[in-house]
């Protein structure tokens, strides 16, 4: 291996770990915010034009999920985030996680164990979330 090459990844490889928990700890803070039903902090974190994909099948604009998490019709009552992975692409960054989630919805309570996926994309001003998509599993890898 070229000595060059060996050198910067060895500069690179600390920083990129850094930025990678910096994004685990953005998908944390954003499970925080829904559990809280912080609606200015998931207003901040969500880009204008998310895609919000729900395991339902129902996908929502960001004004829709605002509203339904707001008006109490989207209730979540617990959300076990775990193995969250980070994979970076230039200024986007993909996390994968398992989930399990509880809580209430227009179909009811809910009891799901679900694998996440979230897109971030870094702006000038940070990282903002430009897609949610969750899916059902029948089992967690815990």
């Amino acid at each position: 291996m070229n000595v060059r090459l060996f050198a910067l990844c060895l500069v690179l490889a600390p920083l990129l770990a850094a930025q990678s928990k910096e994004i685990e700890e953005l998908d944390k803070t954003w499970v925080k915010a829904v559990l809280a039903k912080d609606l200015g902090a998931l207003d901040r974190m969500m880009s204008p034009e998310i895609v919000y994909a729900h395991a339902s099948g129902v996908v929502d604009t960001k004004k829709q999920y605002l509203e339904k998490l707001g008006s109490g019709r989207q209730q979540y009552k617990s959300f076990d985030q775990r193995n969250i992975t980070v994979k970076r692409h230039g200024t986007t960054a993909i996390t994968h996680s398992w989930v399990r989630v509880t809580g209430v919805n227009a179909q009811g309570p809910f009891d799901d164990r679900i694998m996440m996926i979230h897109v971030w994309i870094k702006q000038t001003a940070g990282w903002i979330l430009a897609a949610h998509q969750t899916t059902r599993v029948d089992k967690l890898p815990w």
